[in-house]
C-alpha cells in the first residue's frame, strides 16, 4: 500500500514488548516511492529482538521489509523528559498486571492565587488560572514498595463571565494536579526486567523529594507553608491528562 497502516505495524511489533508509539508515512519525493514506519519501543532490548527478528521478513506485505534500530542522535544531550501518567500506567499494567499497583490521593487542595499576581500577568480584567495541588501515593503491594508524588496543575478560566468556565477550569486543573502526581510517583519506581521475562521492583531513592519525609497530616497542610514554593513545580500542561478519572485508583 501507499503507507502503512499502523495497526498491521502495532500488530507486528507489539509481541516483541510494550510500544510506546507507531508512526507510518510516505517516503519523501527526494527519496523514492515506498513508505517507511517509526516503531518505539520502551525498552532497547525488544526494539534489537525486533530488529533480529524482523529484519528482511514478509511481516504483513509481499516485499521484505527492512528493519534497522534508529542509531542515537550525537552531539545532543538532553534529558529524556518524565512519562505521562497514562504512559506510566500503560507500562504498569503490562509489566506489573492491572491489580499490581494501586494509588490513592492524600490531598488535593485549591491554591489561591498570590498577592499581585494576576496583575503581574496582565490579568487584572479576568479571573486568572485555577490551581489545584495533589499529594498522591503509589503502592505495589506484591513488592512492599510505596512512592510519592506532589504537583500542581493550573487551567485558565478566561473572563469568568460563564459560571461553567470555572467547573470545566477547575476540573482540568484537578486532572492535571493528579496526573502529574502520579507520573511523579512513578518516576521513582525502577522497573527491572530480566531475560527470562521476571521483573523486579526497586525505589529509586536518587529521585526523592522533601515531600516524601512528611506525613500524610503535613502534607494535607501543605499548601498553608509559606516556604513552598509554586516555581519547583512543572506547569505545562501534559497531551494525555483529558481522560483521567479522579476516581480511578
Amino acid at each position: 500500500p501507499s503507507v502503512f497502516p499502523q495497526h498491521s505495524l502495532f500488530s507486528a511489533f507489539s509481541r516483541f514488548g510494550p510500544l510506546y508509539s507507531v508512526r507510518a508515512r510516505g517516503n519523501a519525493a527526494m527519496a523514492g516511492p515506498g513508505c517507511c514506519g517509526v516503531i518505539k519501543f520502551y525498552s532497547a532490548g525488544d526494539a534489537s529482538r525486533a530488529q533480529r527478528a524482523c529484519n528482511g521478513q514478509r511481516l504483513f506485505q509481499k516485499r521484505p521489509l527492512k528493519v534497522c534500530v534508529c542509531p542515537k542522535q550525537r552531539g545532543i544531550q538532553q534529558q529524556a523528559p518524565a512519562l505521562s501518567s497514562n504512559k506510566c500506567q500503560e507500562l504498569a499494567n503490562h509489566y506489573l498486571g492491572f491489580n499490581g499497583w494501586s494509588s490513592r490521593i492524600i490531598t488535593l487542595q485549591k491554591v489561591s492565587a498570590l498577592d499581585g499576581e494576576n496583575e503581574e500577568l496582565g490579568q487584572s480584567s479576568q479571573q486568572g488560572p485555577v490551581k489545584f495541588l495533589c499529594a498522591l501515593e503509589l503502592t505495589l503491594p506484591q513488592h512492599g514498595v510505596c512512592s510519592r508524588g506532589v504537583a500542581l496543575g493550573q487551567a485558565a478560566v478566561g473572563d469568568g463571565q460563564d459560571p461553567l468556565e470555572l467547573i470545566t477550569a477547575t476540573r482540568r486543573a484537578q486532572k492535571l494536579a493528579v496526573g502529574k502526581a502520579l507520573s511523579g510517583a512513578f518516576q521513582k519506581i525502577l522497573l527491572i526486567v530480566l531475560e527470562n521475562g521476571k521483573v523486579a521492583v526497586e525505589y529509586n531513592s536518587c529521585q526523592e523529594e522533601p515531600t516524601d519525609s512528611l506525613t500524610e497530616e503535613e502534607l494535607k497542610g501543605l499548601v498553608q507553608v509559606n516556604e513552598l514554593s509554586l516555581e519547583q513545580f512543572d506547569l505545562e500542561e501534559e497531551e494525555v491528562l483529558s481522560d483521567l478519572s479522579l476516581d480511578d485508583e
